[in-house]
């Protein structure tokens, strides 16, 4: 490495540091502001608290008694908030990732929680940094500089959500790196036992990919299944009815009025870690579940099958296997209740964006036009500046044509994200289509590293 090369580095991993300070400071503001954490780390802390003394998480009087003996009053807070309070809707093996935190203060869990989020989440990123930076330096920078500079609520909450994507990421670059096997395995396994609809497809690529990577995605799926039924049993035994009670959680805030509805009205839709399934777009035209969801789960299968295709057809390669992952969490995120933080899973396409940065033409601009348009649409201080722009644009007897602006207008990110799942989908299957005809491959395939 040369010294101007050296100088660059060092000067990009300062400015790094610049962004994750932004939000790191700025997410400590909101987290000591008034109300706010109560969604994130306290809920699911309190929620453990509550199995741990023999109660039931699930049962909302249950819970809020947990609450009241801690002192944290409710009576006077947004419904938003309430339902978070009272209506428990992880599953049972955050209890085992959490358990150690509430045997100590909530004061301190918190902190070292915040630690841990902010801590595996910066690995992350500086993992798919240094591995883009290979590719197109400036590019890798402009990325992750952007994405390290919203996360404020990633880091103010403490939703799972903000470790959960680390470990995906941390993961994939273990798997494709073909370096600490065991410890990737490792983490898709807590990733995808906590959030499987985060890292479900992340996993299901890996299984379908080749020999290698299949065999890390039995790992993983084995060890994932064993943390289920090791929580599963300990909570059937404090609380025997918490399936159908989460079940009845779940129906509740994603219903009419709940925090998690995709109605054009909803609270979920009208916050900056608003919800961005494709949902939340279709429902502008028609404010029916019935409708916008089985035309969602059509929409979003004919990707599906799609990328399935292409995925048996053409082998793993170490540089188009990224193609296909950000492809697959791009369409991850449309098909069912998914926020704006879960979407930090974008991480994944830095690389691939600087992958066909490198290889320059029409293709490298549409990727970079793309790949920032979904991190900037998922950003916090744009989806934040965004809300307070548009938050009265709706209106329920618009025309088609307005409800389309309104879309695109208040609703840009589900639409980047279709965009972006069949984009990368195009480019895996062109570029693998290519080497194919010509008989020769530029790429290593993986299976063999």
């Amino acid at each position: 490495m040369g010294s101007a090369t050296r100088w660059m580095h060092r000067t990009s991993l300062a400015l790094l540091a610049v962004a994750a300070s932004i939000s790191i400071l700025w997410g400590i503001a909101l987290e000591k502001g008034p109300g706010v954490g109560v969604m994130g780390f306290p809920g699911i802390y309190l929620g453990t608290k509550c199995l741990l003394q023999g109660g039931d998480p699930y049962n909302v009087q249950q819970l809020q008694n947990v609450y009241e003996k801690a002192g944290i009053n409710n009576t006077l807070s947004s419904p938003a908030l309430r339902q978070s309070v009272t209506l428990y809707v992880n599953l049972p093996p955050t209890f085992l990732l959490v358990a150690p935190f509430a045997l100590l203060p909530l004061a301190t869990a918190q902190a070292l929680w915040m630690v841990l989020v902010v801590a595996s989440f910066l690995f992350a990123a500086y993992l798919m940094w240094n591995l883009a930076e290979r590719y197109a330096a400036s590019l890798a920078l402009l990325l992750t500089f952007i994405m390290l500079a919203n996360c404020e609520i990633l880091f103010s909450g403490g939703n799972t959500a903000g470790f959960v994507v680390s470990l995906a990421v941390i993961a994939t670059w273990c798997f494709l790196q073909d370096r600490f096997p065991h410890i990737g395995v490792l983490c898709l396994a807590i990733s995808l036992s906590i959030k499987p609809h985060d890292a479900g497809l992340i996993w299901l690529y890996f299984l379908l990919a080749g020999s290698t990577l299949r065999k890390r995605a039995i790992q993983a799926c084995a060890l994932s299944l064993f943390m289920v039924a090791l929580a599963s049993l300990w909570v059937s035994h404090v609380a025997p009815r918490w399936v159908p009670e989460l079940g009845t959680n779940l129906a509740t805030i994603s219903g009419p009025g709940g925090i998690n509805e995709p109605g054009p009205t909803s609270i979920g839709v009208g916050s900056p870690d608003m919800i961005i399934d494709l949902q939340t777009v279709l429902s502008l035209f028609g404010d029916d579940p019935h409708v916008y969801n089985p035309l969602t789960y059509v929409l979003c299968g004919i990707i599906f099958l799609a990328w399935l295709i292409a995925i048996m057809r053409f082998p793993a390669s170490s540089q188009s296997a990224w193609f296909a992952l950000v492809s697959c969490v791009a369409l991850s995120m449309l098909v069912t209740y998914h926020r704006s933080y879960d979407a930090k899973l974008l991480l994944l396409s830095i690389p691939a964006c600087a992958m066909l940065w490198k290889r320059g033409g029409p293709i490298a601009w549409a990727a970079l036009l793309l790949s920032s348009a979904g991190i900037v649409c998922t950003a916090d201080i744009p989806l934040a500046i965004l809300m307070r722009l548009t938050r009265n644009l709706y209106s329920p007897g618009a025309s088609i044509i307005a409800r389309a602006a309104v879309a695109v207008a208040t609703r840009p990110a589900p639409l980047v994200l279709l965009a972006i799942a069949i984009f990368y989908l195009f480019v895996y299957i062109r570029l693998n289509r290519s080497e194919a005809l010509a008989h020769e491959s530029t790429l290593t395939p993986i299976s063999s590293c």
